[in-house]
């Protein structure tokens, strides 16, 4: 998983990271059914690690997700998630500020969001499209996206000094994926809800959008708050590496269930 690893202080290029890539698994029908075999495999460790983290309430984990129109930011949800006990997960979506929002930093309506300890929280988008879309948009000069990438990189790290554990997920996705899985949408009855106009527009901005991702993941991949670049043309490999990822970090935070209560003979309980 370390290939896919946005290494803090590096020089990023997304062109060398490949959105179709499949690992060690061939691009077959059998190479999909054995890597999600091993990622149904894999999440089953997730209740176990989930409950630790639940009950230990020592640590948050935020889970980042960003990319394009169509990179699979739901289905990620859907599937890798889909071991999470509901009552410790949380899914906070970002849409256009509102009046409120706006009175504010661009950060004040993200911290409130941040998940408390105990508990999984997912970005479904973030606090880097005040660095993405506004920047492509032209709604905020390059100074000032310069600066934000500071105030950013010192967000997520008090964040993690307070004890939230940070994985940020760039689902990388080539153009021509993306094309298939819009006309899809519109071909689809069942798929037309999440079908807009406006996502084929923004196709213009592709070149555009993937310098500004480019630049923020090598300005915020920090040891603390590391990027993943994760293949996203293959939804059943990109389950695959979210899924290991997120097991290998919670795996890497050691949790342990809390002790009991101190001088109760637990042998000795009857319950009338």
């Amino acid at each position: 998983m370390k290939s896919y690893l946005v290494r803090p202080g590096k020089k990023l290029r997304l062109s060398k990271y490949r959105p179709n890539d499949t690992g060690d698994y061939p691009n077959t029908e059998d190479g999909e059914k054995k890597a999600d075999q091993n990622t149904r495999q894999t999440l089953t460790k997730l209740d176990e690690l989930q409950e630790r983290l639940y009950a230990g309430k020592q640590n948050g984990l935020l889970i980042v997700l960003q990319g394009m129109d169509t990179s699979g930011k739901d289905g990620t949800i859907k599937h890798v998630m889909s071991g999470c006990n509901p009552i410790g997960c949380v899914v906070h979506s970002f849409k256009v500020p509102t009046e409120e929002e706006l009175s504010h930093d661009y950060l004040w309506r993200v911290h409130q969001r941040v998940p408390p300890k105990g508990f999984i929280g997912i970005f479904n988008r973030s606090h880097y499209e005040d660095v993405l879309v506004t920047r492509v948009h032209g709604m905020v000069s390059k100074k000032v996206v310069l600066r934000r990438f500071d105030e950013i990189n010192d967000f997520e790290s008090l964040l993690a000094r307070n004890g939230t554990v940070i994985l940020k997920f760039f689902l990388h996705l080539s153009k021509e994926e993306q094309r298939r899985r819009l006309e899809d949408r519109a071909r689809d009855p069942q798929k037309r809800w999440k079908f807009s106009l406006n996502d084929v527009k923004e196709r213009k901005y592709w070149a555009a959008y993937h310098q500004a991702f480019q630049d923020a993941l090598e300005a915020t991949s920090t040891k603390q708050a590391p990027w993943y670049v994760i293949p996203a043309d293959h939804k059943w490999y990109r389950n695959w590496v979210v899924g290991k990822i997120l097991i290998e970090t919670l795996e890497s935070m050691k949790l342990k269930f809390p002790p009991a209560a101190p001088g109760v003979n637990f042998n000795r309980i009857k319950v009338p």
